[in-house]
């Protein structure tokens, strides 16, 4: 019997590699992966636990979904990833309507799990292992982004142990791939015809840390940017103290690597930042801007920062605020303090109340859109390269694309309002007006 299968996705993309991997252990003999869960046999919720949103967002899905098992044609409800490797047990007893539990580790084992779980009789499944799973070249993937961009797993885990994050609990400890493994990955996607490769990890620069083997981000680069057909390299999520000299000299070099970088800070001030066990205080942080910004004078810089830390004093968050205002960041994201259960800081003094983390929310969201503003602004009458999407949602008058300086799915795009060009195509691009977050221009048809 074959089974049509849906799988919805939530949280970060390195989630989205998993569901990817997920689907690719599926024997396309058997099961047909279809995008409409209304017409599944079986529905997988690859879900997210990092922050309370995540989880609420995660737990609606869920039921969501499952009305289908009662108006729709499902008979297999499986929910995936970490929400149930942090709470297996108490999963179980609220969700009667799933049939199968798998953890982040688990993704070689889904067609045996989906076996055992068509062929039970009505008891939930729930197998969940360790978070030791790290996928490479050879594993089977289905990759579901636009076929000019790619997101490529380079390591797993993290090793960093961040007072609030409860990330190494879910997905272990650092674990690299080897840099033949992720170069004969890149090589695959390109000749699929993939032209953004966008780089993804827990912290990209720890990538090789613990290998003990040479490999580095550094060495890693240095081999993916001899492969013709890659045009856009892009870097997500790197931790401060590993952008050294020679990381910057190379981006700065190397016209394929973005001049992007996503630097999460998550505070300002030094005391915060000691409670949150960072390594990085405001000194290194200001000296480390300004040292990227002089070797790559045309870098567009990502940070996020997290309101509401246990003990976060008004002084201390109005820091923060003015280090804002100051305009280091091109794209900032805002968190608001999640208490996790099994986090040093989730037992920490001073905790801070809901209204006050949404007021400080809304004041540096605020002040960032104001900087963001002035930074579009600053590009309007310059010719960018822009990776074309495809038409506006807005209106389907419009082309839409990105540009080299905005990364997938988190920050702005830009508007097309002349020129021709085919979804996939990295075409010249005069800005011709700007918004807070988005771009405007034409193309340029004579260069």
């Amino acid at each position: 019997m074959t089974y049509k299968v849906a799988l919805v996705s939530l949280g970060c993309p390195k989630n989205l590699v998993d569901a990817e991997v997920m689907l690719g252990h599926l024997p396309p003999e058997r099961y047909q992966i279809i995008t409409e869960e209304a017409k599944a046999d079986i529905i997988i919720v690859n879900t997210c636990s990092f922050i309370r949103e995540a989880k609420e967002e995660s737990i609606q899905t869920i039921l969501e979904v499952a009305d289908y098992k009662e108006k729709g044609r499902c008979r297999l409800l499986a929910v995936t990833g970490c929400l149930p490797q942090r709470y297996r047990e108490e999963l179980a007893a609220e969700l009667p309507e799933v049939d199968l539990f798998m953890g982040t580790g688990d993704a070689p084992r889904i067609a045996a799990l989906l076996d055992e779980a068509l062929a039970g009789k009505g008891g939930q499944l729930a197998a969940v292992g360790l978070p030791d799973f790290l996928y490479d070249h050879s594993t089977p993937r289905v990759k579901s982004s636009p076929h000019y961009s790619a997101y490529v797993k380079i390591a797993e885990g993290c090793a960093n142990h961040c007072s609030y994050c409860i990330i190494p609990q879910l997905r272990g400890t650092l674990r690299s791939r080897s840099i033949d493994s992720v170069e004969e990955e890149v090589r695959r996607l390109v000749a699929q015809g993939v032209k953004e490769i966008n780089l993804i990890a827990q912290d990209v620069t720890a990538f090789g840390a613990e290998r003990n083997d040479g490999g580095n981000l550094v060495a890693l680069l240095r081999r993916l940017v001899r492969i013709d057909g890659v045009h856009w390299l892009r870097l997500l999520y790197a931790y401060p103290d590993g952008i050294d000299d020679e990381l910057i000299d190379l981006i700065a070099g190397e016209e394929k690597i973005c001049n992007y970088l996503d630097i999460p800070l998550q505070h300002i001030d030094d005391a915060i930042l000691s409670r949150m066990n960072r390594r990085v205080g405001e000194a290194e942080t200001r000296e480390l801007i300004e040292r990227i910004r002089r070797r790559i004078p045309d870098v567009t810089l990502r940070t996020s920062f997290i309101v509401g830390f246990p003990g976060e004093s008004e002084a201390q968050f109005e820091k923060l605020l003015a280090f804002v205002r100051e305009g280091h960041f091109e794209r900032v994201g805002v968190f608001r303090y999640s208490r996790e259960e099994g986090t040093p800081a989730a037992t920490l003094p001073d905790q801070i109340g809901e209204r006050v983390k949404k007021s400080r929310y809304s004041k540096l969201m605020k002040a960032q859109a104001r900087v963001s503003f002035r930074k579009n602004r600053a590009l309007v009458g310059r010719i960018e390269p822009v990776l074309v999407e495809g038409y506006s949602e807005e209106t389907d008058l419009l082309l839409q694309g990105r540009s080299i300086r905005q990364a997938p799915d988190v920050d702005g795009l830009v508007y097309i309002t002349a020129g021709n060009a085919n979804v996939g195509d990295i075409v010249p691009l005069r800005i011709t007006d700007s918004s807070e977050y988005d771009l405007i221009g034409e193309i340029c048809e004579d260069d």
